[in-house]
Formats: C-alpha cells, structure tokens, sequence
C-alpha cells in the first residue's frame, strides 16, 4: 500500500503525518507493506527538511521526521493507492489535478480519519506557537492510528477479490 501526506510547503503537517504513520505501521509489524511518503502543493520548500520546530515536538512523542520536502506532482495520483490532505486547500488543488475516478477515488480529507476530533482541517501550525505544533500532533495521532486501521479492515476484502 502506497500512501502519500500533503500539506502546503511539506514542512510542517505532512511530515508530521508521515512520521506517525510510519511509526504505527512499524508498531504493527507492517513496515514491509507501506510506502509512506509526503509533498506539498506549492515548492516554497523543496529540498528541506522539516519545519525545526515540529521535528522537535515530533521527537518528544518518538516520531522521527527525516523526510525531505518535495512537490506534489500529478503523476502521485498514479503512483500512490491513498493520498491524504490536511485541508481544504490542498484537498482541491489535489483534486484539480485528477483526471479520471480513480485518481480522485484515492484522495481523502486526513480529518476524515479523526474519531477524536471533530474537525474539518489539519490546521497550519506554522505561524503559530508550541501549542499548534502538539495540536497537529494530537489531530495526527487520531487520524493516522484510524487510517491505519481502515486499511487493516479493508484488507481481507480487497484479498477475497483478486
């Protein structure tokens, strides 16, 4: 299973988000199953790591960022089963570059996985403080730990098919 994070800039949430997942998915003795990765719908940081400040939040809960920024470009609608967005925003210009229903099939709002929180966006921590960063933290934790478990459910399912 191939999952793709997005976010704006690629610093800050979808990081994040990735990091968490990949943590989960190696609790769950899974790792062998996903490609993770993360982009960003603009290029305002292309070849950095991440935000500092969410790779030190992210470090105190044990999640190890060391993805490095990157575009989202239209050929991940391809390359990727699952492609998540942290807000409204990103969800459409990521939809804008869907051509067909499949490729829009495979992307989903990352607040769609919360069972905690009732919220429609990963909100944008970057100018924000300390209290932003562990907020897109709780937000992940929530939606990835759920994530992780709709696709284990949907497993058996897709295995009955082929």
């Amino acid at each position: 299973m191939k999952v793709l994070f997005v976010c704006l800039g690629n610093i800050c949430r979808s990081p994040a988000a990735q990091g968490v997942f990949e943590k989960y998915v190696d609790e769950a003795d899974l790792k062998g199953d996903f490609l993770v990765d993360s982009a960003g719908t603009a290029a305002y940081h292309v070849g950095e790591m991440a935000d500092g400040r969410m790779i030190q939040h992210a470090n105190e809960r044990g999640y190890d960022l060391t993805s490095v920024a990157r575009r989202f470009a239209s050929s991940d609608l391809d390359d990727f089963d699952l492609i998540l967005t942290m807000d409204n925003s990103n969800y459409e210009n990521v939809l804008k570059l869907a051509k067909t229903d499949i490729q829009k099939d495979r992307v989903k709002k990352m607040t769609d996985f919360c069972r905690v929180h009732e919220i429609e966006e990963v909100p944008d921590p970057y100018h924000e403080g300390d209290e932003g960063f562990r907020l897109v933290l709780d937000i992940l934790e929530d939606s990835c730990s759920e994530l992780l478990k709709s696709i284990q459910s949907q497993e058996p399912k897709d295995a009955e098919t082929k």
